[in-house]
């Protein structure tokens, strides 16, 4: 773990793996509630923790660098389902990068609980992962220009859902009528990093 001065009273505190940096931020977070940590912000991303707002973080650098990241709680959080429809122009080429039916990705994908690991590109927009490394998949070789609100796609390790219609190079495989982003709403974002989550048939 690697602690980096952001300003006078940032951190970005680096690891080595997603699933730490999910672990990280749970026990921040955690830290935060029980009032053992005065920050801000905490700001999950791929593989780094952002911390904003701390009163000594010369002295959390050195706490946190000489600690080990623990493991992250159990999730007790209550699933949010969204109903989905995998009719995505991307379907069958996801099916063949995976060696698999179009009819099994729905069956892969529908079973898997996914887990929102951050936050980011545009409001509301989550990176969820869930999938096992072998479904990983490539970014497109050319990326749309415009892809529709609700749009459920995958890249890399992770699934998301376009908030608003938006250029993007991930593969679409279906489409969603759920909100993600309503600035009305508290919170407004659907989704926050450590929200669990699965898709099911649209009905």
């Amino acid at each position: 773990m690697r602690a980096l001065p952001v300003g006078d009273d940032a951190l970005l505190v680096e690891v080595t793996s997603g699933e730490e940096a999910q672990a990280l931020h749970a026990e921040l977070v955690r830290r935060r509630a029980e009032g053992s940590l005065s920050v801000r912000e905490i700001v999950p991303a791929a593989r780094t923790v952002l911390l904003d707002g701390l009163t000594d973080p010369v002295r959390l650098a050195a706490e946190l660098t000489a600690s080990e990241v623990p493991p992250a709680p159990p999730r007790a959080r209550e699933v949010i389902e969204l109903p989905m429809r995998y009719d995505g122009p991307d379907l069958a080429d996801v099916a063949a990068h995976w060696g698999v039916s179009t009819e099994e990705v729905v069956r892969i994908h529908a079973g898997t609980e996914f887990t929102v690991a951050f936050c980011g590109f545009a409001p509301g927009f989550g990176y969820l992962t869930g999938l096992p490394d072998r479904y990983d998949v490539p970014r497109r070789a050319t990326p749309r220009t415009a892809v529709p609100a609700g749009s459920v796609a995958l890249a890399g390790p992770y699934t998301g859902v376009y908030p608003r219609s938006s250029p993007g190079g991930w593969q679409l495989i279906g489409t969603t009528d759920a909100v993600l982003w309503n600035h009305t709403r508290a919170p407004a974002a659907l989704l926050s990093p450590g929200t669990r989550v699965r898709f099911v048939g649209a009905r």
